[in-house]
């Protein structure tokens, strides 16, 4: 086996990490393709005599390529960043259960909350708590200081963890109160939409990449709806990029695909992303209905 033979073996291994890390960084599995792709070009551009450790060289690579895949997208901008007033973090290794976010699978709802993070604060919390990346070796991608890395991670932890209701786990059930809300957003039974809504219900819209519209409150998003229901939206059951949805389509177009959270029977989140350009960057399968 030549050098090239064994890189491809070795990067074919490690493919499916590296599109997980891109799909959570950009919130598209095609964006999550084009960065691995990317980053197979520069490992075929490489001396790979001189890569020490090929993993973590290739984590770096799909990071970078990534992150700058967000910032070319212009729509957000980052915070200041001031050391002095971010709370303190558990050191590494030492982070108790209820201070690690760590997921297996990212849903429409979380990827929606992850726009709300800035690059950075984006890249720091995914591949530390999501892929156990040292910080050392975030710094190096951000080229700031691994405490720097650890309070950028830690702040977009507490906002996640800030937007995020735990779930309720039966997809019947779930099926069900969704069917009962968009029955009742058609019909514009306000009663019923606010019914099926948790008082503290949240809704949160990406209506472009970066830019997310916030409601709160079962009564303000019961207007909502009813408002969405007067565009005449055929929805239909999808997964999307493997999780289930709702996608709406409008005069025979994709119009936007949202996903629910459920608690205590009742829905607390709902989450959204539509415009165009989003909804091509989607693997959409429709379920019957």
């Amino acid at each position: 086996m030549n050098e090239r033979d064994w890189l491809a073996e070795r990067f074919e291994e490690q493919r499916p990490r590296l599109r997980a890390v891109a799909h959570r960084m950009l919130g598209s599995l095609s964006e999550a393709d084009d960065a691995v792709q990317e980053s197979w070009l520069r490992l075929a551009r490489s001396d790979a005599a001189a890569i020490e450790n090929l993993d973590a060289w290739l984590t770096t690579v799909v990071a970078r390529v990534s992150l700058n895949m967000l910032r070319s997208r212009g729509t957000r901008g980052e915070e200041p960043f001031d050391l002095e007033t971010v709370e303190p973090v558990a050191a590494d290794g030492a982070e108790p259960e209820d201070e690690a976010v760590l997921v297996d699978s990212v849903g429409l709802a979380l990827l929606v909350v992850l726009e709300m993070l800035t690059p950075t604060e984006r890249l720091a919390f995914v591949l530390h708590d999501m892929f156990a990346v040292p910080f050392e070796q975030i710094a190096a991608i951000l080229d700031r200081s691994p405490e720097a890395a650890r309070q950028l991670a830690s702040r977009g932890r507490r906002r996640v963890r800030g937007a995020s209701p735990a779930p309720d786990p039966d997809p019947a059930a779930q099926r069900e109160v969704v069917d009962a809300f968009l029955a009742a957003a058609r019909d514009g039974d306000f009663e019923a939409l606010v019914a099926v809504l948790d008082p503290d219900v949240v809704l949160r819209a990406e209506t472009a990449p970066g830019t997310v519209l916030e409601v709160r409150g079962a009564e303000a998003v019961a207007g909502r709806a009813q408002s969405y229901a007067q565009l005449g939206l055929e929805v239909r059951p999808a997964l999307v990029d493997g999780s289930l949805a709702w996608v709406s389509i409008q005069d025979g177009e994709l119009f936007s695909v949202g996903a629910f959270t459920l608690r205590a029977g009742r829905i607390a989140e709902l989450a959204f992303l539509a415009g165009p350009e989003r909804m091509g960057l989607l693997d959409i399968a429709f379920l019957d209905a």
